[in-house]
């Protein structure tokens, strides 16, 4: 199925391979996902062969909630950005 995106990704245009490198390295782990945050929209990493990852785009919803509090408190994430990409 096709993707919206550059060459059917699902990530937005701003998300380089510089910044979703970027965003690998410091993101948060959970079980065998490790989730970031970049403008206020969530993104899921999941490695599928070992140093190859496939990171996408998720909502709100599908991050667990101790990552989605922790980032609150931290101030990497507003309850507006939440509400926005929710889904």
């Amino acid at each position: 199925m096709w993707q919206p995106g550059r060459r059917g990704a699902q990530c937005p245009k701003s998300v380089s391979l510089e910044v979703a490198e970027r965003l690998l390295r410091n993101s948060e782990p959970d079980g065998h996902k490790r989730y970031a945050v970049f403008e206020g929209q969530a993104f899921c990493a999941q490695e599928h062969a070992q140093g190859t990852w496939h990171g996408y785009p998720v909502g709100w919803v599908q991050v667990p909630e101790a990552i989605r509090s922790r980032w609150r408190a931290e101030g990497a994430l507003r309850k507006r950005d939440m509400r926005r990409n929710w889904n």
